[in-house]
């Protein structure tokens, strides 16, 4: 149940449409469901305003489906799976009808909404290396309803590249820069920006970058204001951030 259908049932019994038990009865099923290997929390779109997502990695194609469906039921109108490699997806397929991105191993199970904010999320990679994570935040923000610009393969190394969208940096709502090797990108953008800068480290680099660490650590000491940093290839946490960013009034 999403907050919009919990505000509705409330709204029918201020209007003497249902009584108090009818309205009881529709908020009793029991706010997670057991499957035995997960228990699917089907109460969270009333509380935090956004459905539960389903991390694919480490679970098996069965599993997932199960889970989607076990959401889908409950009312939750469009579910996004992260992490979902493309043989999983094709298992996942044979029980569900989903959509499947590759670039950004996402799985998205019903429609994806329109934009319900007028503000504008700007998705930014330093390398095309970097377009996976990237990919997954901005289909994560998607997915949550924001319009998503994306800007891709405009790092340091040829800073002419991001010079040219100095526009849509300026117009955003929030930025997204997605980087490996040195991580620059962010503290570039984030002296370009008067908005928030959400920095992603990715583990593209060669053999001193550490995997993302190297990243991880230049952003996190970026001497531009406004920069915060998610983890390593957190591409989903990013998106989601964003968009709780992006739907503030």
């Amino acid at each position: 149940m999403e907050q919009n259908e919990l505000k509705n049932i409330l709204k029918q019994v201020a209007n003497g449409k249902i009584n108090i038990d009818e309205a009881v009865l529709k908020f009793k099923n029991q706010p997670f469901e057991d499957l035995g290997f997960a228990k699917v929390d089907t109460h969270r779109g009333i509380r935090q305003g956004v459905g539960e997502v389903i991390y694919g990695e480490g679970k098996t194609g069965e599993q997932i489906a199960k889970i989607a469906k076990a959401l889908a039921d409950k009312g939750q109108k469009t579910i996004l799976i992260t992490r979902l490699s493309k043989e999983k997806s094709d298992i996942v397929k044979n029980f569900i009808d989903i959509q499947y991105f590759e670039t950004g191993n996402i799985g998205v199970e019903g429609e994806i909404p329109k934009a319900d904010t007028k503000g504008t999320i700007v998705v930014a990679t330093g390398g095309t290396s970097d377009i996976p994570v990237a990919e997954e935040a901005a289909l994560t923000a998607e997915v949550l309803g924001n319009k998503v610009v994306r800007l891709y393969d405009v790092g340091v190394a040829g800073i002419h590249r991001l010079f040219a969208h100095s526009e849509d940096i300026m117009k955003a709502k929030v930025i997204i820069a997605v980087a490996g090797m040195e991580g620059a990108l962010a503290s570039v953008i984030g002296g370009m920006a008067d908005c928030p800068v959400i920095a992603v480290p990715t583990s593209v680099g060669y053999g001193a970058s550490f995997r993302g660490v190297s990243a991880l650590l230049s952003m996190l000491n970026s001497c531009a204001s406004g920069v915060t940093v998610v983890n390593i290839d957190n591409g989903f946490g990013a998106g989601y951030t964003a968009s709780m960013i992006n739907h503030i009034d």
